[in-house]
């Protein structure tokens, strides 16, 4: 791990301070799910965005889903 210096303000330590105490953990360990999660976030949006764009770039045609019925697979009763 490295360490890094961070500016808050400190209204926001306090609040962090007693999240952390209440969960009983460290401010590195919150601040590190924190931007964990924050880049999940960041990636997810960005794999919505380029599946959106393709969507638009080629839409679904009218038929594209259609499958024949022969192609279907029907349970005999």
């Amino acid at each position: 791990m490295r360490t890094i210096q961070l500016t808050i303000d400190e209204d926001l330590v306090e609040k962090v301070d007693r999240v952390v105490q209440s969960q009983g953990t460290t401010r590195s360990a919150f601040i590190r799910s924190l931007l964990r999660n924050a880049l999940f976030e960041i990636r997810e949006a960005e794999l919505d965005r380029k599946h959106r764009d393709g969507y638009e770039k080629y839409p679904v045609s009218p038929d594209e889903f259609d499958v024949p019925e022969n192609d279907q697979a029907w349970e005999e009763r």
